[in-house]
């Protein structure tokens, strides 16, 4: 066995995105956590994370003006 076989490999930047989307939900399961906080760098979440709430405040700055208007 080699020493590459320990480490899970690492997780895309898709897979980041869900896990955030996830968090902002609420609800996450147990074994989907594990695998994240195993394969996830912390960068990954952070930046996911701006991506994320960004994309909440535009949707909805843009539900507000539909609305509005």
């Amino acid at each position: 066995m080699t020493e590459g076989d320990d480490k899970p490999a690492k997780g895309t930047f898709m897979q980041a995105m869900k896990a955030v989307s996830w968090a902002f939900f609420g609800v996450r399961k147990h074994t989907d956590h594990d695998h994240d906080a195993a394969t996830l760098t912390m960068g990954q979440v952070i930046i996911a994370g701006i991506v994320g709430a960004a994309l909440f405040v535009v949707g909805v700055l843009l539900l507000v003006k539909f609305v509005t208007s």
